[in-house]
């Protein structure tokens, strides 16, 4: 029934939809809210963040485009819903968190259900430039601004999509870097996103 009402909300790649059926979003959810689980809705999971709902997840992962192999960098790991999405389209996924009891949380979590991406605990809004460049990259707080080290972080011809806006309401936005300092600029609807926390959110 969720995939049919993704469907319905104009989700139409099948790929993201399939990686939205596999992943048991009930896993992420204590057993006493079981029956929230498969709402279209997003749903606070401690510390002030939520798991986003599933049109989110679906409408920003369509955006990047991904393909097999890529590598691809999430800022924001939360209850790692959207690193097993990402993973379930066979990318290569580095995610981080900036608040410590939920990395950790998600760091033991998600091996027994069987995800591994890679995981640190830091500022997201600073990147990850040990790691970088990468191929795309997903931000899932919603920002300020688009901060330079992220942009800074894409490979030629990569993607950032990101939240843009106040604390409330946010405008996602993809950009795709043509150059060093050249960038396509795509703006899509609005959503409301928890804020990005650090040096360059709020």
């Amino acid at each position: 029934m969720l995939i049919k009402q993704l469907q319905e909300k104009g989700i139409r790649d099948e790929q993201v939809l399939a990686a939205m059926m596999s992943v048991p979003r009930h896993f992420f959810f204590d057993p006493i809210f079981l029956e929230q689980a498969y709402q279209d809705k997003a749903f606070p999971i401690g510390e002030g963040q939520t798991i986003s709902q599933p049109y989110t997840v679906a409408f920003q992962t369509t955006l990047l485009k991904l393909k097999p192999g890529e590598k691809v960098f999430e800022v924001g790991t939360g209850s790692g819903y959207q690193a097993c999405i990402l993973l379930e389209l066979k990318v290569d996924v580095y995610s981080i968190e900036f608040n410590k009891n939920l990395y950790q949380k998600t760091m033991r979590f998600l091996p027994t259900i069987n995800y591994h991406p890679h995981l640190y605990c830091g500022d997201g809004s600073q990147g990850l430039p040990l790691q970088a460049p990468f191929d795309k990259i997903l931000v899932t707080a919603g920002a300020p601004d688009i901060s330079q080290e992220l942009m800074d972080q894409l490979k030629i011809g990569g993607m950032l999509v990101i939240p843009v806006g106040g604390r409330e309401k946010q405008k996602m936005i993809r950009l795709t870097k043509l150059a060093i300092n050249d960038f396509k600029k795509e703006e899509f609807e609005f959503f409301s996103f928890v804020p990005l926390l650090g040096k360059y959110g709020w």
